[in-house]
This record gives structure tokens, sequence and C-alpha cells, in this order.
């Protein structure tokens, strides 16, 4: 039997994002990420979106991966 886990879902704002490639940067290295089935960046309120396993990837890992790409991590 096939059973589906529960995916955590996080918010993380971010500091003011300046362009919209920024969004690209972002949701690229966090969705090529183990464990993280969707990432969404949203441009207007600079903040970012993410369902994922918990079991595979931690939050603190998904922090660090956005603030590694240039964008730190306001809460």
């Amino acid at each position: 039997m096939n059973t589906v886990k529960d995916l955590k879902t996080i918010k993380f704002q971010l500091e003011t994002l300046t362009c919209p490639s920024c969004i690209t940067k972002i949701e690229g290295v966090l969705n090529k990420e183990a464990g993280v089935e969707n990432a969404k960046v949203f441009f207007n309120s600079s903040k970012v979106k993410i369902n994922y396993d918990e079991d595979k990837v931690s939050s603190k890992r998904l922090s660090e991966l956005i603030e590694k790409v240039g964008y730190p991590v306001l809460s």
C-alpha cells in the first residue's frame, strides 16, 4: 500500500527583492534540492513559500540555500 507523505509548508520573509530575476535564482536553487516539492517566490511581498518533506531536508537548510545565493532571510 502506498502512503503519501504529508508535506510541510514553510514561508520565509526575505529582504526586498529588486528584480524579477531574483525569483528565478531563488526558485531554481530550492526546487533542485532533494525533498522540495515546490518553491514559489512572491516578488511583490518578498516572500517565499516552500512545500517540502522534512525527512529529506530541514527548514534550516532551506533558509541557508536562499542566503547562499545572496538573499537574506528575515523570518
